[in-house]
Parts: structure tokens; C-alpha cells; sequence
């Protein structure tokens, strides 16, 4: 029997522990959040399958874990991957440090394969934000990032168009 999707796209979840990319990830698929969830080890995967251009579209979610001693895995995680979320935390400058170490073993491993940098947690307290939008679309460029946004998992705030843009962008340069 074929399949019931014109396309399999395989999107990683990158960032630093504690970021927000197993709550981006549950509010997407779910719509549920849980503020107390737990540290994922390894990867984690979960699938969804929607409608965008006239074309169903299976998305594989690798949530990979963000903490120092899994990072040996993400070149095996990257192989066969067509895009990818890179996650930080607006209220925390240390988790923009390893952006580039991110993006360069994506690429290496992945190709150009269209990358999203998400600034997460814009839901918290204006007085807690410690990078500022502006610096956010400034990494991005920097790093030739295909596409920016800042979300909040707990609020509901540009979930769904942060994936239905990474998925139109991996989708363009497919077709």
C-alpha cells in the first residue's frame, strides 16, 4: 500500500538543556505543555503529519538532548535530516555559545539544509530577558540562518507558524 503523504521530512531539535525544544515540540504535536518536563536523554521522536501547498507532509521530530554529554551523537542524529530548529533561551546568553559549533556539524553532516534559529520563553518576564530580538535576527543573519522567530511553548505563540515555515522552506528546496 503507498504511503499516505507525498513527503517525509526528518526536522532536528538543537540547543542547549533546559531551552524549551521538548515543550516546542509537545505544544506542536499535542497542544500540551508541561512546565516540569523532564531532561531528555538522548533523542526523543515524535511524529506529525500535515497539509501545506496542496502537499501532505509526514514531519519526524528528533528532539535531540541538548546537555554536553550527548552532543557525540548529533553527527549520527544529522544524516538523512532536511531541516532543522535551532532553540535558545531568551533570558539566558549562555545558551547562544554554542550556536556555531551547532550549526557547523549540521552542516557538515546534513548539508544546507534550511535551519530556523527560535528564541524561546517569551512568555517570562520582560525585566528576565537577557537577548534581545534584534541580537536574535543579528545571529541569524550572521550565521546565514534561513529563517528567525521567538515562540512561548506555555503561551502558544508562533508554534505552529515556526513549523510551517521550516516545513515550506524544506519543502521549496525539495520540489
Amino acid at each position: 500500500m503507498p504511503p499516505s503523504y507525498d513527503y517525509t521530512f526528518k526536522i532536528l531539535l538543537l540547543g542547549n538543556a533546559t531551552v524549551g525544544k521538548t515543550c516546542f515540540t509537545k505544544r506542536y504535536c499535542y497542544n500540551i505543555f508541561n512546565p516540569s518536563e523532564r531532561l531528555t536523554i538522548g533523542v526523543d521522536f515524535h511524529v506529525k503529519t500535515i497539509e501545506l501547498k496542496g502537499r501532505k507532509i509526514k514531519l519526524q521530530i528528533w528532539d535531540i538532548g541538548g546537555e554536553a554529554r550527548f552532543r557525540f551523537l548529533l553527527p549520527t542524529y544529522c544524516l538523512g535530516a532536511n531541516a532543522a530548529f535551532l532553540l535558545y533561551d531568551i533570558t539566558r546568553t549562555s545558551t547562544l555559545e554554542n550556536v556555531h559549533e551547532w550549526i557547523s556539524i549540521v552542516r557538515q553532516k546534513a548539508g544546507p539544509i534550511p535551519i530556523m534559529l527560535i528564541g524561546a520563553k517569551i512568555d517570562l518576564s520582560p525585566k528576565e530577558r537577557e537577548i534581545s530580538r534584534e541580537y536574535g535576527i543579528q545571529i541569524a543573519e550572521k550565521n546565514d540562518i534561513a529563517a528567525f522567530a521567538e515562540i512561548s511553548s506555555k503561551n502558544n505563540i508562533n508554534i505552529d507558524e515556526s513549523f510551517n515555515t521550516l516545513t515550506r522552506l524544506t519543502l521549496e528546496r525539495t520540489e
